[in-house]
């Protein structure tokens, strides 16, 4: 499986890139960053998705497309929190969608390489139809069975809910009912948002849920919401390590003021990053990484800016 590199000798600075809902891939000595393409994360003309290229987490290729909406694709708009995650030799972009008639929820698209092209291979969308749905992301369990876990839309319901849902073995539907695995207003720290123009619902937030399983065994979760200083980053943690455990949202917050929906990885380095888009400002937002440290002492987890 080979890449296309970018456009040679062309390098972009990490704060110049534009993008909301960071995602990076490592992949072969490379990070290979996905995200929503700021110009369009609102409105009814989404068309794509693009790629940046980096060897260091500083200097990135130029963007390159990897996913063009085709003709009579049934979403128009909210191409939202793209993900690329590698299943069985191929690669499955996690990505929010919506379309003219109100219809939204998480859909996987797949490609044989991290640069695409990626194409709709399965069921428009992995989430109930009737639900206001985003953000969904992968999760394997140890046994080998595939999982989407997502947010059901505070919109929607008010007290906005993370959730999980069980996939078919080549990730082309849903295998099973949702699963609520924790709600919002379960954070201490949560604050009511909403009202921003007339008629907007009230409610808690839940966004952005991304699974981390650290060299542990212990299987972690970061999410975003709001909390006193606007857009925030949360863990929570499973108590038998699983997704059908019980889960517990911690009370302090990872990223405390204006910046989310972010995700963890572990680079080439062998360090831990949180990466999320700041400030939470449309057409100002950029990538930001932030190295973390994680100690498991006496059953008590941390994962913390140094």
């Amino acid at each position: 499986m080979t890449c296309f590199f970018g456009k040679v000798g062309i390098c972009l600075k990490t704060q110049d890139i534009i993008i909301r809902d960071p995602f990076i891939l490592p992949y072969q000595g490379r990070y290979y960053m996905y995200g929503t393409r700021s110009h369009t994360c609102w409105g009814d003309h989404a068309v794509g998705v693009d790629v940046y290229i980096s060897e260091d987490l500083e200097l990135w290729t130029e963007p390159a497309e990897v996913f063009h909406r085709p003709e009579n694709f049934w979403a128009d708009r909210h191409f939202w929190a793209p993900e690329v995650h590698i299943y069985k030799e191929k690669f499955y972009m996690f990505m929010t969608m919506e379309g003219p008639d109100g219809k939204k929820g998480t859909g996987i698209l797949r490609a044989d390489a991290p640069c695409g092209p990626f194409k709709a291979f399965g069921a428009d969308i992995i989430t109930p139809e009737d639900w206001s749905s985003l953000d969904g992301t992968f999760y394997l369990s140890p046994e080998g069975i595939p999982y989407m876990v997502f947010c059901h839309e505070w919109t929607q319901i008010g007290d906005g809910q993370v959730c999980a849902i069980r996939l078919k073995s080549d990730l082309s539907g849903p295998d099973g009912s949702p699963e609520i695995l924790f709600c919002a207003s379960e954070a201490p720290w949560a604050k009511m948002v909403g009202g921003w123009y007339e008629n907007m619902p009230t409610g808690y937030v839940t966004d952005g849920p991304f699974m981390l399983r650290t060299e542990d065994g212990r299987l972690h979760m970061l999410w975003s919401s709001f909390g006193e200083g606007g857009y925030v980053q949360a863990l929570a943690h499973s108590d038998n390590d699983d997704i059908d455990g019980h889960w517990v949202v911690d009370h302090h917050l990872l990223f405390e003021k204006d910046g989310g929906h972010g995700m963890i990885f572990k680079g080439f380095d062998g360090i831990y990053r949180l990466v999320l888009h700041c400030p939470n400002t449309s057409y100002h937002e950029h990538p930001t990484f932030y190295p973390l440290e994680y100690s498991n002492q006496a059953g008590v987890v941390t994962i913390q800016m140094p």
